[in-house]
């Protein structure tokens, strides 16, 4: 099996991906993967797999929501079944159900290829459930395909409830999992330690826009204010739209001592915060997977995750941290408060978050996706 030819259509190859792919590149050394929108190479997996530079997606929006995702087109290069008519892959994992996935479908026939559904998890902005015409789309699509993956069991109960998929042919396991080398950057900073930042340290990582839920995490950091409770630090890594209006919200609030605006950060350089850091918060309103969850987990940090992202099922609540609701800061100022009254209680929770992601490691997660190739191929043979 190791001679087996897989391709990897990749709508956009961000960092997160490339180990998970290094590793499965050990077990099929023909594995290509055609990617849009390359930034180059996570840090430590430098030429770790082959890729094949397709062109740049576009996204073309249709109706905006900016709580959601939104309604979009995604437009990507077309040549992608000329290339892959050339390397003649015998199984194509193929992100989603685009422009590309259509076109690995429909030239099946010719490339006698097996192609794997891979669908990142379930979210009402990505679902579609409101559209029969999309529906009746995947339908057949998932219908056509030889099987599905997903990180999520909400992704799975989509595929299966919801676009008829077999059970039999849909597998469920987190396969986008970071590596926390390829977050720790090439230099000895330590920006965190030479601060005096106020224990606990709280951390909020992603872009600042409504989407992302950051105005309502603030919220809760007002409540704390009220309370007269600021004895810790959010650091706040990221930049969007939302940011001007809500540093004004800060100054209004008398939040300015306890949040701190960091920017934009290299990804090879987010380590340093995840490390830094005592609680890493997420508050999206909507997240199909939500990485960054992962991320703080790999790094033995407790996770505060809103209940609105697929990574929400890797938090045991209680145990590595805690799952609520966004829209009600209250709940979040609570588990907030829970973390700056028991200091320890982030190390006992950070130490549950590392052990869960020894299981969930770029390795298995190659393994997992090596063993559906397998039952894609094998099934083609019998």
């Amino acid at each position: 099996m190791n001679n087996l030819r897989v391709a990897w259509l990749l709508t956009s190859a961000f960092y997160y991906w490339h180990p998970p792919l290094s590793h499965l590149a050990k077990i099929f050394p023909q594995m290509k993967a055609f990617v849009a929108n390359w930034r180059d190479y996570a840090p430590g997996y430098e030429n770790s797999f082959q890729i094949d530079i397709v062109g740049e997606r576009k996204v073309i929006p249709i109706l905006k929501d900016a709580k959601s995702y939104g309604t979009n087109f995604t437009y990507m290069p077309l040549n992608i079944v000329n290339r892959l008519l050339k390397f003649k892959p015998q199984v194509i994992f193929s992100n989603s159900f685009g422009i590309w996935t259509i076109l690995a479908l429909l030239f099946k026939p010719l490339g006698k290829w097996r192609v794997v559904i891979a669908y990142e998890g379930s979210s009402p902005g990505v679902d579609y459930r409101n559209s029969p015409i999309r529906l009746s789309v995947r339908r057949a699509m998932v219908k056509a395909a030889d099987a599905c993956i997903t990180n999520s069991h909400a992704g799975k109960a989509y595929l299966t409830q919801i676009l008829h998929a077999e059970e039999t042919r849909v597998f469920v396991q987190p396969y986008e999992v970071p590596a926390a080398n390829s977050m720790s950057g090439s230099t000895d900073k330590n920006t965190i330690a030479t601060k005096e930042y106020k224990s606990p340290i709280f951390l909020f990582v992603g872009s600042i826009t409504p989407r992302k839920g950051l105005n309502l995490l603030l919220e809760a950091c007002a409540i704390l204010a009220k309370q007269g409770c600021d004895a810790y630090t959010l650091l706040v890594v990221g930049d969007g739209s939302q940011r001007q209006e809500l540093e004004e919200f800060c100054q209004k609030n008398n939040l300015t001592n306890c949040v701190q605006w960091i920017g934009r950060v290299d990804y090879g350089d987010l380590g340093e915060y995840f490390s830094g850091s005592d609680v890493f918060l997420l508050p999206t309103l909507e997240d199909t997977w939500g990485m960054v969850v992962l991320e703080a987990m790999v790094l033995s940090k407790p996770v505060i995750c809103s209940k609105w992202a697929g990574a929400s099922e890797l938090v045991t609540e209680g145990e590595n941290g805690y799952n609520f609701d966004p829209h009600h800061p209250q709940e979040l100022a609570q588990l907030m408060q829970k973390f700056i009254d028991n200091p320890k209680l982030a190390i006992a929770m950070g130490e549950k978050s590392r052990q869960l992601m020894d299981r969930y490691t770029p390795e298995t997660a190659a393994t997992f996706l090596a063993e559906v190739s397998s039952f894609v191929w094998e099934g083609q043979q019998k």
